[in-house]
């Protein structure tokens, strides 16, 4: 089942592996229950310390990973491939005793949990923010024996995602209920648990030279930037990754011809680590302001951190439609990630809203899963790169309507139609489709300033060359900015130049 270079690959994982595992397989006569068995056995053959035995369990197929003896509560209903290979080799190797990369306070967070706790999340081989919670409530269930976890294939398990009406991944349920749906970093998780996580340390924090808000490449950037520098640097911000963790293919980073957003991040983060930089994830800011020599920002938990100079890079988020049903239906047929949705859509007929690079990326994507993909562009044209239109009406499923003003979505419990407007000749039309993936821009990150600092009518902020804003002392950088390009590079580009000229601010200052 394994390529040559996917075994290569995975002896050098086998070989960290540091006490003996089992894989408790339960099979039945299915084609899956062979895959499943197939991969697990030609896994188990690689290494003296893993053992294979059959087991009846809750879901069939599945295969549980546990100390040889003991039970470690996770289990994989499915066959871990894709993005998931990676939350694989993590299990094997923290359930055999390697330590997980988590912090002392978080870990103990952790193992204080006291109440009984059974996660199921549903994922998707193609998301690639499924890995994300995947990981994380395998952490859990390592550290904590009142804590398991079952990852879901949703492909697999075809009825239980659609008895359970789940329409986007990764979607979470504890002990039953539905707990999450979406992207969440370990520490949210822990927080939604156990309720605010504010730790100690943060009361005893001195200023910052410098203290980058965000947690994106702009943000990530001016942090390397800065710590170069010599000064004290700190980040605070909800998590590392930004909008990229959203973008699967990549193939304009220079000297790159292609990777994938949250392996790029993952590579950035550790590139931040690799500095002296106070590093705070899991921290909303909410205000800021200029006191004497100090710059205040207010966190969410209600402490305050102050630097000589900060610099804003909160990134953008997903554009609204705001049209009724777009709330109401948000992750019950309403979608933002093709590659993360798209699979629980294989059959059926759908709507991407917007004509640009991602909207089109979408559909193109999305035709080959869907029935029939309908692109609604309210302008006249498409605003895509020309090789990206030329590629959609090459494809036969796929109908682009333009002028089209979407004005509703509807449904029972979940999404059922779209109905819209020909700016043209503005009559009403209703397309029958099960799901609508919205891909309209962005939005800045800049509501928790306003008021506060110089933004243009579209609320970016606005900078001067070397970053600066109308605050001396506050630049600014990324996607938050009035930069007249989205992009990623151009973006760690203005992460740079935001220290730079903030470094310069504290040599004249």
């Amino acid at each position: 089942m394994l390529d040559k270079e996917t075994k290569q690959n995975l002896e050098q994982y086998l070989a960290l592996i540091e006490s003996p595992i089992v894989f408790s397989v339960s099979l039945d006569t299915s084609e899956n229950s062979q895959k499943l068995a197939e991969f697990t056995k030609e896994i188990s053959e690689m290494s003296p310390k893993i053992s294979w035995e059959k087991k009846e369990l809750m879901r069939t197929p599945s295969f549980s990973i546990s100390p040889l003896g003991k039970e470690s509560g996770i289990i994989f209903a499915g066959i871990p491939l894709g993005h998931e290979f990676a939350s694989f080799l993590l299990a094997l190797l923290q359930i055999s005793g390697r330590a997980p990369k988590i912090s002392e306070s978080l870990s103990l967070k952790i193992k204080q949990i006291k109440q009984k706790l059974h996660f199921d999340s549903y994922v998707s081989l193609t998301c690639h923010n499924c890995p994300d919670v995947v990981q994380a409530l395998n952490i859990l269930a390592v550290l904590n024996p009142n804590i398991t976890h079952t990852m879901i294939e949703g492909g697999m398990f075809q009825k239980e995602i659609d008895d359970k009406q789940i329409m986007a991944v990764p979607t979470v349920f504890l002990n039953g209920e539905e707990f999450s749906s979406g992207r969440m970093t370990i520490e949210q998780i822990v927080e939604k648990i156990t309720g605010p996580l504010v730790e100690e340390e943060l009361f005893e924090k001195t200023p910052y030279d410098v203290l980058v808000v965000g947690g994106g490449p702009a943000a990530s950037s001016a942090a390397i930037y800065a710590a170069r520098k010599g000064i004290r640097t700190g980040i605070v911000a909800d998590s590392f990754g930004g909008q990229v963790v959203e973008t699967l293919g990549i193939e304009n980073m220079i000297g790159t011809p292609y990777t994938e957003g949250p392996k790029l991040m993952q590579q950035v983060e550790n590139h931040v680590r690799s500095y002296p930089i106070d590093i705070m994830i899991n921290q909303e800011a909410v205000s800021l302001n200029k006191e004497q020599d100090f710059i205040n920002i207010g966190l969410a938990n209600g402490i305050s951190l102050q630097a000589k100079t900060a610099i804003i890079a909160t990134g953008a988020h997903w554009r609204s439609i705001n049209v009724p049903g777009e709330k109401e239906f948000k992750n019950k047929g309403i979608a933002y990630c093709p590659h993360c949705d798209g699979p629980l859509f294989k059959g059926k007929e759908i709507a991407v809203i917007g004509g640009g690079n991602s909207g089109v990326e979408a559909a193109i994507d999305l035709a080959g899963l869907a029935k029939h993909v309908y692109v609604l562009e309210f302008l006249p044209e498409l605003k895509a790169d020309q090789i990206l239109q030329d590629k959609l009406v090459s494809l036969a499923n796929v109908t682009v309507i333009k002028h089209a003003a979407t004005k509703e979505i509807s449904g029972t419990n979940q999404v059922e139609s779209l109905s819209y407007i020909d700016r043209r000749t503005m009559e009403m039309h209703t397309l029958a489709v099960s799901g609508v993936f919205i891909l309209v821009g962005l939005l800045p990150n800049t509501d928790w300033l306003d008021g506060t600092i110089e933004m243009n009518p579209r609320n970016e902020i606005v900078t001067e060359k070397n970053g600066a804003t109308n605050i001396p002392g506050v630049f600014a950088a990324g996607d938050c900015t009035d930069s007249p390009y989205k992009q990623i590079i151009v973006s760690m580009g203005s992460g740079a130049t935001a220290a730079l000229g903030a470094f310069d601010y504290l040599m004249h200052t």
